[in-house]
């Protein structure tokens, strides 16, 4: 179902401006002028997130009809988000309202920019609540919101951290093991805030050289150095007005450590060979899977840059801490790449394989896992072994012949999937490579791994 969103506004010239603010969210934009109208509305299309002007006009018995309509629409839609529109005289009925059920209200006269926020975060926890009570079955929804697949309570308050800290522009640092998701939390702080439409600038503080790192953050002067043959922003300042996504930030030198300290202060920055100060205004988010505490106390980073970035933490667990999400994850990396839909499902005992598995590398290491299997399989269903895990009987003991490793369990899978390709095609490389998936150099890579003669 589309995201709806009823505008309740009897000013048409108000409503009209708030319709056209509007149009350009990814929101089917629902009006109503008075409260009968509403209600009509809203029993017709049922709208996750609605605005409520309070100054609608009162009844005949003096009550008034924003505050009834309000008791109304919640009535019939409890888990409807209600944001009332009030003035500066009205907040006696505006703190009414919250206490009544409504979701958040705004002001008048009604910054958009600052509506369009509280609806986006609106719809957001609209999306997690509705997953909450999504079904089992892999057909029955994806359980996303802003790409996070989850139906686990540790992720859920994820969630909901998101959303409260979304809407401030503190500093967030985002803690977890290697492969949890980090970069995927920042991007939907980022959506979720009123800096979306600006960009997302991310930085890799563990991929990039060490001599080079000053420059990517802070651009540099023509001169600067040798091969500087002309002025070059940083991506600093490409993220002006936007966030700045500083990942792997535990791995940063100390040097650049003190530069980053400074513009997180001053929000000033000096390219490399450069004087000048330059203003730029970003929300920053930093990522890391180092132990933060533990690496202040043997040196290799500032306590003072830690609560400077720290200002408000999110720890995101591990695959293993996320109850039945690694079935749920792998079913949807099975939809996203078997582009060609030859596989239908998991095999019940590669499902009972991926809950008991510990996933040392987390997601990513099941998303590698899902594409690999998708190459090697034969079948409609994936099983343990394109998986590269070993074997077990039916009845859940372990198989009789003997235990190997994943290495070994992953090679033996690769050989026989190759000798079957070159048999089915007659010995046609290209033809045996396309069956597989695979280029042509990665055949006759395969090819020499497994010392079979082409």
């Amino acid at each position: 179902m589309s995201k709806q969103l009823l505008i309740v506004e009897d000013n048409a010239e108000v409503c009209r401006q708030l319709q056209w603010g509007f149009s350009t969210e990814d929101y089917a934009v629902l009006t109503a002028g008075n409260a009968q109208d509403a209600l009509k509305i809203q029993r017709k299309n049922r709208p996750q997130v609605i605005t409520l002007d309070l100054g609608l006009p009162p009844d005949a018995e003096g009550y008034s009809e924003g505050l009834r309509c309000l008791e109304e629409l919640l009535a019939f839609d409890p888990q409807a988000r209600v944001i009332v529109v009030t003035g500066h005289h009205d907040m006696n009925n505006a703190l009414r309202c919250i206490n009544s059920g409504a979701y958040d209200f705004c002001r008048k006269p009604v910054n958009l920019e600052e509506l369009k926020v509280i609806v986006r975060r609106a719809f957001f926890l609209r999306d997690v609540l509705a997953s909450d009570g999504a079904g089992e079955e892999a057909g029955q929804g994806e359980d996303s919101v802003c790409g996070i697949i989850s139906r686990c309570k540790a992720m859920r308050d994820v969630l909901a951290g998101i959303s409260k800290v979304a809407a401030s522009n503190a500093p967030v640092l985002i803690t977890g093991e290697s492969g949890t998701g980090k970069e995927l939390v920042a991007r939907a702080i980022h959506t979720m805030s009123r800096r979306a439409k600006a960009p997302l600038i991310t930085i890799n503080c563990g991929a990039i050289p060490e001599n080079l790192l000053e420059a990517e953050f802070f651009g540099h002067e023509k001169g600067a150095f040798t091969g500087a043959t002309q002025r070059v922003q940083g991506k600093v300042e490409y993220a002006d007005k936007g966030t700045l996504f500083l990942d792997e930030i535990g791995e940063l030198p100390l040097h650049l450590q003190v530069k980053l300290l400074r513009f997180l202060q001053e929000m000033l920055i000096q390219r490399v060979g450069g004087r000048q100060d330059i203003p730029v205004d970003v929300r920053v988010i930093a990522a890391t899977n180092v132990d933060v505490e533990a690496a202040i106390k043997a040196g290799n980073f500032r306590e003072d840059l830690y609560y400077r970035i720290g200002v408000v933490t999110i720890a995101l667990p591990s695959l293993r801490e996320r109850e039945d999400d690694a079935v749920l994850l792998a079913r949807h990396f099975l939809r996203r790449y078997d582009t060609p839909g030859r596989v239908t499902g998991l095999h019940p005992l590669a499902e009972q394989a991926i809950r008991e598995y510990p996933w040392p590398g987390n997601v990513r290491e099941l998303e590698n896992r899902v594409r690999r299997a998708l190459i090697f399989a034969t079948g409609s269903l994936i099983g343990v072994e394109e998986l590269g895990f070993e074997e077990k009987t039916r009845e859940g003991g372990e198989g009789d012949g003997p235990q190997i490793s994943l290495r070994e369990a992953k090679n033996a899978v690769e050989r026989r999937m190759v000798l079957a390709a070159l048999e089915r095609h007659v010995g046609n490389i290209a033809q045996a490579a396309q069956a597989l998936g695979i280029s042509r150099p990665t055949f006759y890579d395969l090819l020499k791994k497994h010392g079979i003669e082409s």
